[in-house]
C-alpha cells in the first residue's frame, strides 16, 4: 500500500512538473506580415532563423486590393495557428497586424519598421506629421487609373533598400505588388497594442517611414523597444538576425507581459 502511495505521488509530482515545465516554454507559432508594394518572400531570410530556432511560422501574403481584404487574409491566416501566436507586421503590416491582432491566438505583436495607428486613425495622415524622405521625393510613388499604387522603379533600390544588393532592390523593384491607395486611408477600428504587449524596431536609416514616427508610435503603444542603427526600410532583409533576436525575445516574453494602457 505504502508503495502505491509512493507511486501516485511521485506520478501527481512528475505531472505537475511537466505541467510547469510546458507553460515555462515560449510559443512557437509566429505570423508575418508583409507591408506594401511587396510580398512575403522578402520575409526568408527571417524565417530561416526562427524556423532552425524551432518556431513554426508562417508568412501571409496579402492582397494589398483592400485595407478589409489584407486584415481578413490575416484572420485567416491567424484561424489555422493551433495555440498561442506571435503577429508580426512590417511598414503598411503594422497596421494590419493593429487591427487583426484583436484575434484570440494573439499574444503579442511586434513592429518592424512600421506603422501603429490607433483606433479612428489612419497611416497616411499620421505619415504627414513626420514626412519620410519618400514623402518628400516628388513623383516617387506613381498611381494607375484604377487608383493602386507603386514605388517608380527607379527610386525603389534609394528609398525602400539602399542597404541591399543593388541586383536584389532592382529585382524587387520590377516585382512590387500594386497597392490600393486606399489601404493607407482607411482609419482602423481596433488597436491591439491597446490590449496586448508589443514590440517595436526602428530602422535608423528608415526613409518609407520617419524613424521618429516609428518611435512616436511605439513610445505611445509603451513597446520594447529596439533601434537598429543605419538600417533601411528593409531592415528585416538587410539585419534579419537583429530582427529574428527581437522576435524571439518576444515569443518568450508575450504570455508574460501585459500592456501599460489604462
Amino acid at each position: 500500500m505504502e508503495n502505491i502511495k509512493a507511486l501516485l505521488a511521485a506520478t501527481a509530482a512528475f505531472s505537475l512538473l511537466s505541467v510547469a515545465s510546458a507553460s515555462a516554454d515560449p510559443l512557437k507559432n509566429i505570423v508575418l506580415v508583409h507591408g506594401a508594394w511587396v510580398d512575403g518572400s522578402g520575409w526568408k531570410p527571417v524565417y530561416d532563423i526562427l524556423k532552425k530556432d524551432g518556431f513554426h511560422v508562417t508568412t501571409v501574403q496579402e492582397p494589398e486590393t483592400s485595407f478589409a481584404d489584407d486584415v481578413a487574409a490575416t484572420k485567416r491566416i491567424l484561424d489555422l495557428q493551433d495555440g498561442p501566436t506571435l503577429l508580426v507586421g512590417h511598414s503598411y503590416g503594422g497596421s494590419i497586424v493593429t487591427q487583426a491582432g484583436e484575434h484570440p491566438n494573439v499574444v503579442g505583436l511586434v513592429y518592424v519598421a512600421a506603422h501603429a495607428p490607433d483606433v479612428g486613425e489612419d497611416e497616411g495622415e499620421l505619415g504627414k506629421k513626420m514626412p519620410s524622405v519618400l514623402a518628400k521625393t516628388p513623383g516617387a510613388i506613381e498611381k494607375t487609373p484604377d487608383g493602386f499604387t507603386y514605388l517608380r522603379p527607379s527610386e525603389l533600390p534609394k528609398l525602400f533598400a539602399p542597404d541591399l544588393p543593388r541586383e536584389q532592390a532592382e529585382f524587387e523593384s520590377r516585382s512590387q505588388v500594386l497597392t490600393a491607395a486606399s489601404v493607407f486611408s482607411t482609419p482602423l477600428t481596433e488597436a491591439a497594442w491597446r490590449t496586448k504587449p508589443s514590440w517595436g524596431i526602428v530602422a535608423g536609416n528608415d526613409q518609407i517611414i520617419n524613424p521618429d514616427l516609428e518611435r512616436w508610435y511605439y513610445a505611445r503603444a509603451k513597446s520594447h523597444t529596439t533601434e537598429i542603427k543605419g538600417a533601411s526600410h528593409s531592415v528585416y532583409e538587410s539585419h534579419p538576425k537583429e530582427v529574428a533576436a527581437v522576435i524571439e525575445d518576444a515569443a518568450r516574453n508575450a504570455e508574460k507581459s501585459t500592456p501599460l494602457h489604462d
